[in-house]
């Protein structure tokens, strides 16, 4: 799947979401949820890490499911902010990764 494949279906599937549950998906929403997703993150390599109070995760396996789960939802909170404020992710990933700007 190409970037711009994943980035229209993440969109579409959170401005889904914001009709479904009746949520403006806004700058506010995705910049906030972008910050709720990465406490999430945390939470989840703290407990991986046995860091942390024990969880409903047992295995090692399972916490490292969890841990790309709530990997997967920053990426997608990223993608929808970068839609939200105007950005080509993919031109500015390019740019600042890839082909490094001096």
């Amino acid at each position: 799947m190409q970037f711009s494949e994943l980035q229209e279906k993440m969109i579409n599937n959170a401005m889904n979401y914001g009709k479904r549950h009746n949520i403006e998906i806004d700058e506010d929403f995705a910049l906030l949820k972008l910050y709720e997703e990465v406490g999430e993150l945390t939470q989840a390599v703290l407990i991986h890490r046995k860091k942390s109070r024990p969880s409903k995760f047992v295995s090692a396996e399972e916490s490292k499911k969890e841990l790309g789960k709530e990997l997967a939802d920053v990426v997608g909170m990223a993608i929808l902010n970068a839609h939200l404020l105007g950005i080509d992710l993919e031109d500015a990933i390019d740019k600042k990764w890839i082909n490094k700007e001096k």
